[in-house]
């Protein structure tokens, strides 16, 4: 589980709280209906911009946020030394029992293609064609955040003209006049929140999340090829050592 996203998310909250509890009149802050008027509202321009199906695909993606991890590069790049090592001395045949040793349905596929005896070019066309899905899908998670990062500050805006509108309406007590001001903008309040804290940052994590697993399964479709191609182990890490950063090569490798 990625403990940074949740860290994060609960660190914005508990500042703001604090520095709400530190002021006199903090039950002013907590308002039902503008609650419901901003999620409700939000959630529904969601559901009008998307159709439900797409959305409940979604919300997989959008864990990946909170329960995805890096993939580790370095163990892909030790991998392939092994299986390249294992192809020269057995024939290409011979990988089909490492099948289970990444925890990947890419990798599987594309060892599964590779045992199989394809062309090179055909393996590249339907492995790139999921990549080129995969990007796709992540994409349209973060853009449904995205949109409800700009929903909900507006939602937040029809909140307060709504309250304002029923504050003008009763302004004979000029005494009414700042707590009810108070009231109409705490909707604001909570489309700025929700944008800022939850919806944008997940946005954003998803796209990052996106390019991690992109670049993972780009690495193992360059070793596919590779593997294919009858390169050396030593041809093979080079290869997939000029795809990352020094410090995430193996630590065998870094020492060499």
């Amino acid at each position: 589980m990625d403990f940074t996203t949740l860290i994060g998310i609960i660190a914005c909250a508990v500042l703001i709280t604090l520095t709400i509890a530190s002021r006199d009149g903090a039950i002013l802050f907590i308002s039902i209906p503008s609650l419901l008027i901003v999620v409700g509202g939000t959630v529904g321009a969601t559901l009008v911009t998307y159709p439900a199906n797409l959305l409940l695909q979604v919300v997989k993606v959008a864990s990946k946020a909170f329960l995805g991890k890096t993939p580790d590069v370095g163990q892909v790049i030790t991998l392939f030394g092994t299986l390249s090592r294992k192809a020269r001395r057995e024939g290409l045949l011979s990988l089909q029992s490492h099948e289970e040793d990444l925890d990947d349905e890419f990798y599987r596929k594309g060892l599964r293609l590779v045992v199989d005896g394809r062309e090179a070019e055909t393996v590249h066309a339907i492995l790139s064609t999921e990549v080129d899905s995969i990007i796709q899908r992540h994409a349209t998670g973060a853009q449904i955040f995205e949109r409800m990062g700009m929903y909900a500050p507006a939602f937040g805006m029809i909140g307060t003209v709504i309250g304002l509108i029923q504050m003008l309406q009763s302004m004979e007590d000029p005494s009414t006049i700042g707590p009810a001001m108070a009231v109409a903008l705490i909707t604001t309040l909570y489309g700025a929140l929700l944008a800022n804290v939850v919806f944008i940052p997940v946005a954003g994590k998803l796209r990052n999340r996106s390019r991690e697993e992109v670049h993972h399964k780009e690495m193992l479709l360059e070793g596919f090829l590779s593997l294919l191609s009858g390169d050396d182990p030593h041809v093979i890490k080079e290869k997939l050592h000029s795809l990352v950063r020094p410090s995430e090569r193996p630590a065998e490798d870094k020492a060499a």
